[in-house]
């Protein structure tokens, strides 16, 4: 079935379409430091003549985009940015137009880096780009050692009392935002019936799966026949608009201060049930477990996360939806690592080939999950 008769955002669409043509193309080698030098000095010699590029350096991590520290100067005032380039295949595969307009909406919103410059469609650079301000701060403590941001951070006592307000806090604040209001370029809204939002994610990802792996899984294949059975409705009261990825390692924060100095990775946002944020918060892959107790993100317990989320937002958690969406955040991490980030990998159309082959080893945990959660059955 092609994908414009499969229901989902029209940018979904594309980004599927774009992903399946992409697949027979020959690998993808990485940009080089001169190579990026050359592409922005040009792109500023257009965009913003008489301004000089120096200090281009590759910034580590980074397994969907390619990214790039440097500083421009104009006359005597020189100031750092960011350029984040899409490789030919990611392990999650998103619109650099889209994310540059969520940024400039959510700017003064909450805490956000500065979009600067966009190549949507790459007709200057290899691939689509996005120039942003470099932001201060750090994703996980100076000490914590080497890992993959977000995954298993430990805080600490200090500083996870001084972050974790600020965490929920914004959370809320986002999905208080009035996108009717003040409409989003590129976002669509699923309110033609209250199961479209859950329908629209869902065929989004499982499509996603049979681009990239197309085998069937028994633990996948149950999960997605339970998740297409129990789709939960949800009102115009509980539509909101989405990070996709609200998480400790997916924050800036000033080390000393505790301050979150910026919100990060918006790439995964959508127009959707607010239960669909949470659940991915919650999820165990992104928490610590200390003395028998789960925190999520390092920073509450799951209930205490819901019992303060409902207090700040003045929303109501439906537990039964929020089963769904625990389900479904699983489910679609299994796609990510399982399938996008090896097909990638294998294909030879990313940066990062080892990172997401050893992250595809993470999909023994998701199943573990899947099949934890489905056994649990919906609560009462």
């Amino acid at each position: 079935m092609a994908f414009d008769m499969i229901e989902m955002e029209a940018v979904h669409r594309q980004i599927l379409d774009r992903r399946a043509a992409h697949r027979s193309l020959p690998p993808y080698r990485a940009a080089l430091i001169p190579e990026v030098t050359e592409l922005l000095a040009t792109y500023f010699a257009k965009v913003q003549p008489g301004r000089v590029v120096t200090g281009v350096k590759r910034v580590g991590g980074g397994a969907s985009k390619e990214q790039f520290f440097f500083s421009l100067t104009s006359g005597e005032k020189t100031e750092q940015y960011l350029l984040r380039m899409d490789p030919r295949s990611a392990i999650t595969e998103t619109d650099r137009g889209r994310e540059f307009a969520l940024l400039a909406a959510m700017t003064g919103v909450v805490p956000v880096p500065e979009a600067a410059w966009i190549d949507a469609d790459g007709s200057h650079f290899p691939q689509p780009a996005a120039i942003m301000k470099v932001v201060s701060g750090v994703t996980k403590p100076s000490g914590s050692g080497v890992k993959v941001s977000g995954l298993g951070t430990w805080l600490g006592s200090e500083l996870r009392a001084k972050l974790r307000d600020q965490f929920l806090d914004h959370l809320v604040t986002i999905h208080a935002y009035d996108f009717r209001a003040k409409p989003l370029p590129g976002f669509d809204i699923p309110d033609a019936d209250p199961k479209q939002p859950a329908r629209w994610v869902m065929n989004y990802w499982r499509e996603l799966w049979r681009i990239d792996e197309g085998e069937t899984r028994p633990i996948l294949a149950l999960a997605e026949q339970w998740l297409t059975d129990n789709m939960p409705d949800c009102g115009p009261e509980n539509l909101v608009l989405t990070h996709g990825d609200y998480r400790t390692g997916n924050y800036l924060f000033d080390e000393a201060s505790g301050e979150i100095t910026a919100l990060l990775d918006w790439e995964l946002a959508r127009i959707g049930d607010f239960h669909e944020d949470l659940g991915w918060v919650l999820m165990q892959i992104f928490g610590t477990w200390e003395n028998g107790e789960f925190r999520a993100s390092d920073l509450f317990g799951r209930e205490e996360f819901i019992t303060e989320y409902e207090r700040r937002s003045g929303r109501t958690v439906n537990r039964r939806t929020l089963h769904y969406y625990d389900l479904l955040s699983s489910y679609k991490c299994y796609v990510i690592c399982g399938g996008n980030g090896l097909a990638a990998a294998r294909s030879q159309h990313n940066h990062q080939d080892v990172l997401l082959t050893f992250l595809g080893a993470a999909t023994a945990m998701f199943a573990g999950d899947l099949a934890r959660l489905l056994k649990q059955g919906e609560p009462a």
